[in-house]
């Protein structure tokens, strides 16, 4: 880094998505933040609040419908429709949890108490939590609170904004 540039200090990743990968990308973010000594928020908004849903945080599964990504063994692309097969997903989401195993990445529950053990603040998004009818009992239980997009932007000034 050179001298004319400033180190990042706060970072704010946006979670709105719930598939497994896009649930890991954020909370991957804000683990590597802390490490970094790098004040981090996560805030969860729309299918996003599912990875800090008690009764789905470590349930998630990986998007195989319409994933452009997806590939099969060999490097060819997965056929959309086979998504649409009754317990593909399942394996698929299986699959990529056995290979995150082999890499010693922790469930989503405890990579939360993780993220906020070294420090990291876990929001909701009021809007979606009203939205879906969720109350804050339903929640990860060190959930730093339930945030309007307003009280979100106050704990994000001054740093980077991330939205996975």
């Amino acid at each position: 880094m050179s001298d004319n540039e400033e180190k990042i200090k706060k970072v704010s990743v946006i979670c709105a998505k719930g598939a497994l990968e896009d649930v890991y990308a954020s909370l991957i973010l804000a683990n590597g933040a802390r490490m970094e000594g790098i004040e981090a928020n996560l805030f969860f908004t729309f299918f996003g609040l599912n990875a800090i849903r008690k009764n789905r945080m470590d349930r998630l599964h990986t998007a195989t419908v319409g994933n452009p990504a997806m590939e099969m063994p060999g490097g060819l692309p997965f056929p959309t429709f086979l998504g649409s097969i009754p317990g593909v997903e399942a394996g698929v989401s299986a699959m990529m949890k056995k290979e995150m195993d082999k890499l010693d990445i922790p469930p989503v529950s405890e990579f939360l108490e993780i993220i906020t053990a070294s420090g990291g603040k876990i929001y909701a998004c009021k809007l979606a939590v009203d939205m879906f009818k969720l109350k804050r009992e339903d929640f990860y239980d060190d959930l730093d609170g339930i945030l309007t997009v307003g009280d979100f932007y106050q704990k994000a000034a001054g740093g980077q904004i991330i939205f996975t």
